[in-house]
């Protein structure tokens, strides 16, 4: 079992900046793909930036270039430093773990909310 612990959202101006972070926790062993999606209200969850399977980063065009994706491999964790934000990103964000054999975990989401 992996537990996925997500910090860091809150509410900002339009223009601010973030940072979130997640950690995985449990029976980790070597983790696939680790990285943020969000969800806006009656939704499906879509994808802001994760670390795949190659070590590479997938990331949305809305994030690119506003939005960074860093890790810490040696204690499971990722972070994302959102910058220039605004009122459209609000949203609940999701920390995703994928492992080897599939499975997925997520964390229980964060609220992100940019006032204009």
């Amino acid at each position: 079992q992996v537990q996925v612990a997500e910090s860091g959202g809150g509410e900002v101006q339009s223009g601010g900046s973030l940072r979130l972070s997640c950690a995985a926790s449990g029976s980790v062993g070597s983790i696939y793909s680790m990285g943020w999606y969000r969800q806006f209200p009656q939704k499906p969850r879509e994808l802001v930036a994760q670390f795949t399977g190659d070590g590479s980063i997938s990331t949305s065009d809305s994030a690119r270039g506003r939005f960074a994706l860093s890790r810490d491999n040696a204690k499971n964790t990722v972070h994302l430093q959102m910058n220039s934000l605004k009122p459209e990103d609000t949203a609940v964000y999701f920390c995703r773990v994928l492992m080897p054999n599939g499975y997925e975990y997520w964390g229980q989401g964060t609220p992100v909310t940019v006032s204009s």
